[in-house]
């Protein structure tokens, strides 16, 4: 069977939210967009990741077109809480910086992303094999197997790698024309799936002496658990009522109670920072997950994807409607300066809130002051607020 060739502005490898949001808004400009798959529609709909928005991309899924669902039925997070052994603070967004986030898992994102490309008449190949890019320097070629073992050559004026911190775009970069970041995390997150009621209305930062936990939600029956363990920990090691007395550790107390229900499923989360740098080489630009990679305490991984198609879209957009490449140019310098305000915060977040292994009375009690100094402070507090819900874009 005869390869086919198609000719494209731009070719996106990845359908996660990051790549679907470009193609969207490459769509509204009239600017042609491809976007190849390897994992199948349903497998991407069907995989649980984390769900808080900033306001920022919450605006841009709703001001674009994408769909109002968010806003509809996610759920409006004017705050969070923090609870230093047992005593609850309140870090109310709304009052310190004026935003809020929204609680809206990252599979709703992408099936709502997905449903409008298709409404929209996109070009989205999902379950492809045998993907491969060359001639990242000058007019970048795609090959790819479909679904249907008809064999594909895309050829396009730029190459965006959205494919996940697996990426197969990125170590495609000859070694001398890039540098890794990289920062392995001592602990994990043990993360549970309960059948219950909500605890709170309002995510719960825990730090005990017992180690971390947080309290998230998913619907009113069902919610969504994590407390710090070892990275090695066995969860078939951990029945139901194991789970819940480490729970109560690290959260109950001061006349506050976890609600209690079935464990409905359990998985360990290992921990790890990592920055690709430069994000563009040739005409080969990466975005999300394959360019950089935050621990979950902070809630930025989907924001920053988010925010890098937005400011590579802006690139685009003014190559093809101007003929400039000045906001091409800049795409790298600008992306990482969120990325690593983003490092930042979230290391902060992880440091202060989980307990080290090997770590002594000094350590602990040193911790403690650096969150009383953070829940006393005006200014820190509003730091914490505007890291948490979105820094203003960079111009």
């Amino acid at each position: 069977m005869a390869r086919t060739t198609i000719t494209t502005q731009v070719a996106i490898m990845g359908a996660g939210p990051a790549g679907l949001m470009l193609s969207h808004l490459l769509a509204k400009q009239g600017i042609e967009s491809v976007v190849v798959e390897i994992r199948s529609r349903k497998d991407i709909e069907e995989t649980v990741r984390a769900g808080i928005l900033e306001h920022g991309t919450v605006n841009l899924l709703v001001d674009s077109g994408v769909s109002d669902r968010v806003l509809r039925e996610g759920d409006r997070h004017d705050g969070i809480e923090l609870r230093l052994n047992g005593e609850s603070h309140r870090i109310n967004f709304k009052e310190l910086v004026g935003e809020s986030v929204w609680l809206y898992p990252q599979t709703d994102v992408f099936m709502d992303l997905a449903a409008r490309r298709e409404a929209d008449g996109g070009d989205v190949r999902y379950s492809v094999t045998d993907t491969s890019v060359s001639d990242l320097e000058g007019r970048p070629k795609v090959w790819f197997t479909d679904s249907e073992g008809q064999e594909f050559e895309i050829q396009a004026d730029f190459l965006v790698g959205a494919d996940g911190s697996r990426s197969h775009c990125r170590f495609q970069i000859p070694e001398a024309n890039r540098k890794w970041f990289f920062h392995e995390y001592p602990f994990a997150w043990f993360g549970i799936l309960a059948e219950a009621a909500r605890s709170s209305d309002e995510l719960i930062y825990a730090n005990s002496e017992h180690g971390f936990a947080l309290i998230s939600q998913r619907t009113e029956t069902v919610q969504r658990m994590y407390f710090q363990c070892d990275p090695k920990e066995n969860v078939a090691d951990w029945d139901d009522e194991r789970i819940w007395s480490e729970f109560r550790k690290r959260v109950n107390g001061n006349g506050f109670e976890l609600k209690e229900g079935p464990v409905l499923d359990k998985m360990v989360l290992p921990f790890r920072s990592f920055v690709h740098t430069p994000m563009r080489y040739g005409n080969l630009f990466l975005a999300g997950d394959a360019a950089h990679t935050v621990p979950p305490t902070g809630a930025k991984g989907l924001n920053l994807a988010i925010n890098d198609v937005k400011v590579l879209f802006e690139g685009l957009d003014s190559f093809y409607s101007k003929g400039s490449s000045v906001l091409l140019d800049s795409y790298s310098d600008r992306a990482l300066d969120r990325v690593w305000k983003a490092q930042h915060f979230s290391y902060w977040m992880t440091s202060m809130l989980h307990t080290v292994p090997g770590a002594d009375d000094f350590d602990r009690a040193r911790q403690l002051g650096e969150l009383r100094s953070v829940v006393s402070s005006e200014h820190g507090k509003a730091y914490l607020a505007e890291s948490y819900t979105g820094w203003p874009e960079v111009r």
